[in-house]
């Protein structure tokens, strides 16, 4: 199977750059895959990519490259097809326009899969008929604009599939949009053994890690570990990331007298070595569309304490097993659960034991095998089940999760968002019994 994937700029970092570098590669080991990078900004990707994955971009915005695009007069005018509506609309041109729909419209490949809204769009317009049309889903419906939600209902029924990174925001994609005939799948993201021995657990430090901006809600984070502070002043917090709120934070870290007690670590990447230093991962955040920091911190075996926020925590946390949910803007809830974990050795370390295991789900080569079953059987469909296609291979457990996906999508929809929403009020229960 041919698999191309269409992203916005494969140089920067990001959470969409890694699960898309994290899926290539795995899917490379029985596919031909490629990533095509809409814009291109320095000489090599900051994150490391599979060798067995080409890389290839559209457009240059390195000014000291022979073939700069920068002032190209397209450039210079607005695009038409990429929505205007589109968080990334103005970093979008007649030139972007132009390139992806030439690239689109000579595509080799049984698969073309889009990595956000408005490359969806893209894909819907212009994609040949004879691929199959895949959209991946980073953030959620709820966080896009009206606007942009009315485009997507327009524009997405041309598409075969829609990846969502949970189950329940595929199904709002289900309830929401009208979209027939168009499959509909919560699919996580994957992240890979970082190849690291899992943390010890005994480390007195607390880590938190992503952007500095206001959805990760810092602020609650570092009100909360004030009052971890009072009980255990020999805990402290290490909060990496880079952002637009890192003075903002700084500056409260210095009004509650935390300087010897939270420290702003700066970007890292790898993270999960530094993970590995800490004993508890703490996630504040208003909003998640999946979780990415929380199942890296898993891979080395961390517990986790994060809020019960829309929408990854509570499908990746076994609340009590692999970590502990509390409710978002709760900084009293947040402090009491991170000293149930800094108090309690054994708790700590049962649940350090089970997140470990728990992040295995999240394997590479097991979500690859999910992207396998699901474009085979759309090609399946394409073709009239007789399964045309040059090179088909499936991962190992193909045929098993063939028979998990059998059924109306709808209906396994519904009944995977029930059962989410049962383990939530349970969750919610016992932490109000435990109060």
């Amino acid at each position: 199977m041919r698999i191309s994937f269409l992203i916005h700029n494969a140089y920067g970092i990001g959470g969409t750059i890694r699960t898309t570098f994290n899926l290539a590669a795995a899917l490379a080991e029985q596919h031909e895959v490629e990533i095509v990078s809409v814009f291109r900004h320095r000489a090599k990707p900051t994150l490391e990519l599979d060798p067995a994955v080409p890389l290839r971009h559209l457009v240059d915005l390195r000014k000291k490259s022979e073939t700069y695009d920068g002032e190209h007069p397209l450039a210079q005018r607005p695009a038409v097809v990429f929505p205007p509506s589109e968080a990334r609309h103005r970093q979008y041109s007649a030139l972007t326009d132009e390139r992806i729909g030439a690239h689109l419209a000579r595509l080799d490949a049984d698969a073309v899969i889009g990595t956000r809204p408005g490359l969806n769009a893209h894909i819907a317009r212009q994609a040949p008929r004879r691929v199959v049309r895949v959209a991946q889903e980073h953030l959620t419906l709820d966080t896009h604009s009206v606007r942009l939600r009315l485009a997507l209902r327009r524009l997405y029924p041309r598409l075969d599939a829609v990846i969502t990174t949970t189950e329940a925001d595929a199904d709002a994609y289900r309830r929401r949009l009208v979209l027939p005939g168009v499959v509909v799948r919560g699919i996580p993201n994957s992240v890979p053994d970082p190849g690291i021995a899992p943390a010890a657990l005994d480390a007195k430090h607390v880590v938190a890690a992503g952007r500095l901006a206001a959805v990760k809600r810092y602020e609650d984070l570092i009100r909360a570990f004030d009052k971890v502070r009072a009980e255990r002043p020999d805990w402290s917090l290490r909060l990496y990331g880079g952002g637009d709120r890192r003075e903002s934070l700084a500056r409260l870290v210095e009004e509650l007298e935390l300087g010897g007690h939270v420290t702003m670590m700066g970007p890292v990447s790898p993270i999960e070595p530094e993970m590995a230093k800490g004993s508890v991962l703490a996630v504040s955040s208003a909003m998640e569309s999946f979780g990415m920091t929380i199942v890296e911190a898993m891979r080395v075996g961390l517990p986790v304490v994060s809020t019960d926020c829309p929408l990854g925590p509570g499908e990746i946390i076994e609340h009590g097993v692999d970590g502990l949910l509390v409710p978002p803007r709760d900084t009293d809830a947040m402090a009491a659960a991170l000293l149930r974990l800094i108090n309690d050795d054994e708790a700590r370390k049962r649940m350090g034991r089970a997140a470990l295991v728990k992040g295995g789900h999240y394997d590479p080569h097991r979500i690859a095998g999910m992207y396998t079953d699901l474009l085979q059987r759309l090609l399946d469909r394409r073709a009239g089940a007789a399964g045309r296609v040059r090179g088909a291979g499936r991962h190992a457990g193909g045929l098993a999760l063939a028979a998990a996906y059998a059924g109306n999508d709808v209906a396994r929809g519904t009944a995977r968002r029930a059962r989410t929403l049962a383990k939530r009020a349970a969750g919610r229960a016992g932490r109000a019994a435990a109060k």
